[in-house]
């Protein structure tokens, strides 16, 4: 049963990253037609239709309203609302496996901030883990080499709001009602991007532009429903590897949707990014399977033995 709630997390988890990568794809898609704050807040807007089924078995939407920790909670909101107007104005500027690549330091940034305001031991492989994947990171960018844009900021900026969030959701503590959570995430997005888009906001016309837009926002929401579901029947090591696969969905909607040619290091550097990944994630297990396997090597077999 154990093994078949893992897979169950990690399905899920790989379903709730194909949806956050498609999400990201439809922003893309709005590129030149539409303001970058305008598609975040209205990502927020389409994202509301998921509050139904996010809502826990004993939550009350008023739970929405409930702020037991307005630190934190305010935190949550601001570091979404960072990260997702970041994050929409750097896959609209970038290739996609250029701005996944500088998102994905988020594990970077979250050991740091771990170590710096938790007190959290971080292991040697860990910090190695996330030091290779930085390597693939600079392998994909080739800094000096290429001329760094404002959309690889937005990127840097995104991971770095991403991690301050995770932190602040470690801070919140496990007894913060889902729909507390989710409004948090919800509230930095509508009301900070709605702020900010009012200079150059317009109603969006045509019936794909806002095809578009529900799908940023929706599979968005999504994306975090079957995480909640997939941290419910799995460790969250376990649900942290299928984010690798992301950069696959990268790779494919680069050469089928957008036309964008990739070259040999960004290929390398993706494979390094997913081996670090991996690594971290496998040699643990690998470890504890070989020592339970010496010790039955050891260990005589339990029974009667034979008299002499």
């Amino acid at each position: 049963m154990k093994n078949t709630g893992l897979s169950a997390g990690m399905m899920l988890a790989f379903a709730a990253y194909a949806a956050f990568s498609i999400s990201d794809a439809y922003s893309k898609l709005l590129a030149g037609q539409i303001d970058p704050f305008e598609v975040a807040f209205f990502g927020g807007i389409f994202g509301l239709l998921l509050i139904p089924f996010i809502r826990g078995k004993n939550e009350s939407y008023r739970d929405l309203f409930v702020i037991r920790q307005p630190v934190m909670w305010g935190l949550r909101a601001a570091a979404t609302f960072v990260a997702t107007a970041a994050s929409v104005e750097a896959f609209m500027l970038l290739p996609m496996p250029e701005a996944f690549s500088l998102i994905f330091l988020m594990p970077l940034f979250v050991t740091v901030l771990s170590v710096v305001l938790l007190r959290e031991k971080v292991s040697t492989l860990d910090w190695l883990s996330v030091i290779v994947g930085f390597v693939g990171v600079l392998m994909v960018l080739r800094p000096g080499l290429r001329a760094l844009q404002f959309g690889h900021l937005c990127a840097l900026i995104a991971a770095m709001a991403n991690a301050v969030g995770v932190i602040a959701y470690r801070l919140a503590g496990k007894n913060t009602p889902r729909l507390s959570i989710f409004s948090s995430s919800l509230c930095g997005p509508l009301l900070g991007n709605g702020a900010l888009m009012l200079a150059h906001a317009s109603w969006p016309h045509g019936a794909t532009i806002w095809l578009f837009l529900f799908g940023y926002g929706f599979l968005a929401a999504l994306g975090q429903l079957l995480m909640m579901m997939a941290a419910t029947r799995a460790t969250a090591s376990a649900i942290a590897l299928p984010q690798y696969s992301q950069m696959l969905w990268a790779v494919a909607f680069s050469y089928y949707v957008f036309h964008e040619l990739l070259d040999n290091w960004t290929f390398a550097g993706i494979a390094v990014i997913i081996a670090s990944g991996l690594f971290k994630w496998g040699y643990p297990r690998a470890v504890t399977k070989l020592a339970a396997v010496r010790r039955q090597r050891l260990v005589p077999p339990c029974g009667p033995y034979p008299l002499a």
